[in-house]
């Protein structure tokens, strides 16, 4: 048994593709195609949906540095990657157990291929408004970008289902919840962090500083009095 899972040519075939076939696959995530009556192609490879993960990864965190946030070393790379990749993960396969409900033809390596590379409108959508802090122009992206990869992945799902009803309940749930996905990340990623922060913390231990400390004003009435006494005693 050790040698049957251990042996890492198991993997090899999902991870066997050359750049060109990853960058068109990138470049097709973004464009929805209209055809229903046969069940669309979809890579069965996860090198270009995992390099997505990560790519989502990293740009979570910069988000955090660019938003002048500070914590300690570990707890926002934890977070970050645990928010992606439990995305990923089990979406994937709460998708595929749908998928399964409503007799749509599509395996688990599919499925973590199609949402994979689903990712991409996300990796650019947040990249461009972690750096122009405009939420008219993340609105702009996430109905543009994030809209076309999430009806790319709603067309797969339309040409590999049978029914209506199956359609809209399975192609719903992953619009919903692909879209919710992005706002999440926009929104609430910060606080989430926080969060966890100060639970990590504790409530009897004295707040981590994030900023710099205000300097207390001075009233002028104690400036006036200072001043007269330092005349009188000249």
């Amino acid at each position: 048994a050790f040698s049957l899972y251990a042996n890492i040519d198991i993997l090899r075939p999902y991870f066997d593709v050359e750049p060109v076939q990853v960058r068109t696959r990138l470049l097709e995530s973004m464009v929805p195609v209209k055809m229903i009556n046969f069940p669309q192609k979809i890579a069965g490879e996860l090198y270009g949906p995992l390099m997505l993960v990560f790519t989502l990864v990293a740009i979570l965190l910069h988000g955090m540095k660019t938003s002048d946030t500070i914590i300690r070393e570990g707890t926002l790379m934890g977070t970050a990657i645990g928010t992606c990749f439990g995305y990923w993960l089990g979406v994937s396969s709460f998708i595929y157990f749908l998928a399964y409900l409503c007799n749509a033809q599509i395996t688990m390596v599919q499925m973590l291929s199609l949402l994979g590379y689903g990712l991409f409108g996300h990796c650019i959508t947040l990249f461009v408004t972690y750096n122009i802090h405009f939420h008219s122009l993340f609105y702009i992206f996430w109905l543009g970008v994030g809209g076309l990869s999430t009806l790319r992945m709603v067309a797969v799902l339309v040409s590999r289902t049978v029914g209506h009803t199956q359609r809209l309940i399975l192609c719903g749930t992953l619009a919903a919840l692909h879209m919710l996905f992005l706002l999440y990340l926009h929104f609430a990623y910060h606080k989430v962090v926080e969060g966890i922060l100060d639970t990590l913390e504790g409530p009897n231990m004295p707040p981590f500083q994030r900023v710099a400390r205000d300097i207390p004003v001075v009233s002028n009435a104690v400036l006036n009095a200072t001043a007269k006494a330092m005349a009188l005693t000249l």
